[in-house]
C-alpha cells in the first residue's frame, strides 16, 4: 500500500515541514554529485556480508555509524542529527518525503511549529537511540529521516485515525486507488516494522537497509511525545472526510 495524499486540511501553510523537505532534497543532491559507491565487507553474527557502501561526500562525515558514536561520543554525537537529513538512494528519500508531506503538515498544524521542531528532532532522536542500543557495535551507517517519519505517523494515528488516505493499492500484477482510513495504513505499516524486527535480523545489518528499530523507536517516541503536548485536544478541526 503506497499512501499519496490525504483529505485533512490544515489551518496554517505548514513551512517548516517544507523547509524540512527542501532541506533533506538538497542534502541528497549535494551527497549524489560528491559521493560513491564501494563494496563493503561487515561482519555479522550469520557470518561476513558484503554490502554497497555509500562513501565520499555528506555521507562520509554526517552518516551515523553506532560503533564510532559508542567510541567517540563527543566527536560522534552530533551526527544524529545530521544523519536525520541524508539518505541512500531515490526510492529512501522519495518514501520519506512523501509520508512527511502527507502526515506531517496536519501534526505541524496541530502542535504548532516550535512544537513540531522539537517534536521531529526527538522522535529522529528516540529513533537513533533505539537503533543504536539494538547494535552499539554495528560499523554500518545509519542515514534518513524514517525515524522522525515513524514519530509524525504515530501522532497522526492518535490525532486523525479516521482520516481518509488515498492509496495506491497492488493487486497482484494490477493497481488500484482506494481511500483508506489512515489508522489501517499507518496500523499495516507499524505491524510490518514489528514483525520484521523480531524476523529479520535488523541489528548489525540492517535486512535490505532498512533500519527497523529506528522506525519503532520513532513510532513510539511520537506518540508519547504527542501525549506530553497535549494528546487528542491538539486535533483541532476535524474537517476530514
Amino acid at each position: 500500500m503506497i499512501p499519496l495524499k490525504d483529505y485533512n486540511p490544515t489551518r496554517h501553510f505548514p513551512i517548516v515541514t517544507v523547509l524540512i523537505i527542501a532541506i533533506n532534497v538538497l542534502a541528497f543532491l549535494q551527497d549524489r554529485l560528491t559521493g560513491h559507491y564501494e563494496p563493503m565487507l561487515v561482519e555479522t553474527a550469520r557470518g561476513i556480508v558484503r554490502i554497497n557502501h555509500f562513501v565520499g561526500g555528506l555521507s562520509a562525515r554526517f552518516s551515523l555509524v553506532p560503533a564510532q558514536l559508542a567510541a567517540h561520543p563527543a566527536e560522534a554525537w552530533h551526527n544524529v542529527f545530521t544523519s536525520m537529513f541524508l539518505h541512500g538512494n531515490w526510492l529512501h528519500i522519495g518514501s520519506n518525503m512523501l509520508y512527511l508531506w502527507i502526515f506531517g503538515n496536519n501534526i505541524e498544524d496541530s502542535l504548532g511549529r516550535v512544537k513540531f521542531i522539537i517534536f521531529y528532532f526527538s522522535c529522529g532522536l528516540a529513533a537513533a537511540a533505539a537503533q543504536f542500543l539494538s547494535a552499539p557495535g554495528s560499523s554500518v551507517p545509519m542515514v534518513g529521516a524514517s525515524g522522525a517519519v515513524a514519530g509524525i505517523m504515530g501522532a497522526y494515528l492518535i490525532l486523525y485515525p479516521h482520516a481518509r488516505i488515498l492509496t495506491l493499492l497492488p493487486i497482484f500484477i494490477f493497481f488500484t486507488f482506494v481511500e483508506l482510513p489512515a489508522f489501517v495504513i499507518i496500523g499495516y505499516w507499524a505491524l510490518l516494522q514489528f514483525i520484521s524486527v523480531n524476523w529479520i535480523n535488523s541489528g548489525a545489518t540492517p535486512q535490505g537497509g532498512i533500519a527497523y528499530f529506528a522506525h519503532i523507536g520513532g513510532f513510539v517516541a511520537g506518540i508519547l511525545l504527542l501525549f506530553l503536548f497535549g494528546g487528542r485536544s491538539l486535533a483541532g478541526r476535524r474537517s476530514y472526510r
